[in-house]
């Protein structure tokens, strides 16, 4: 989604920038391994494939994806490339055309860049009319489960065909202002690689 092409979020775990033609190879290589496919129901891509889901997730107005890179190693290591820092992406797809304030969360990486995402994801409710979140999640993938749960995410489907569940988070004035609470470390910068 363009609305996120120079937007970058500096946590304190975490740093959250667009997913750039510069990440692809690392996640082309993350996503060749079967565990992670099962975990995030995926198919494998081939390396042009995956340009071309970079390249459409950069322009498609339904998505917006961020690349979470690890901050300790990205500071300690100025002369690292992004690549070697990334630890995982986050993205927010607009899938339900029904309810246009519905937005579905999809994680690959720990609770930090899921609070700093949703916070980033509150502005842009305003501006996309999203009140509420949604998280698809395997079944057998506990640990993504209990960290949707402690962050207010509440199950409201099981679909055993798929294997999946639905976690829902109502954005409600008090989980607005908890979100806030809970991210009120992070900075946004104009993202422009490692100018900043």
């Amino acid at each position: 989604m363009r609305v996120n092409q120079s937007t970058m979020l500096l946590g304190q775990k975490v740093i959250l920038v667009p997913y750039t033609t510069e990440h692809v190879p690392r996640y082309h290589e993350w996503m060749k391994s079967e565990e992670l496919q099962r975990l995030t129901a995926s198919e494998p891509l081939t390396l042009e494939q995956e340009y071309e889901m970079q390249s459409s997730w950069r322009e498609d107005t339904d998505k917006c994806t961020f690349i979470v890179l690890d901050a300790e190693k990205w500071q300690a290591q100025p002369d690292s490339t992004e690549e070697n820092c990334m630890v995982g992406d986050v993205n927010l797809f607009l899938t339900d055309l029904q309810d246009p304030t519905l937005g579905e969360i999809e994680v690959m990486i720990a609770a930090e860049c899921v609070f700093l995402f949703l916070c980033r994801a509150l502005e842009g409710m305003t501006k996309l009319g999203l009140n509420k979140f949604e998280a698809k999640i395997g079944q057998g993938n506990e640990p993504s489960i209990c960290m949707f749960k402690k962050l207010h995410f509440e199950q409201v489907t099981v679909n055993n065909i798929f294997q999946e569940v639905t976690l829902r988070l109502l954005v409600s004035e008090p989980e607005r202002q908890w979100l806030l609470e809970q991210t009120s470390h992070m900075e946004e910068k104009q993202y422009r690689g490692r100018s900043w």
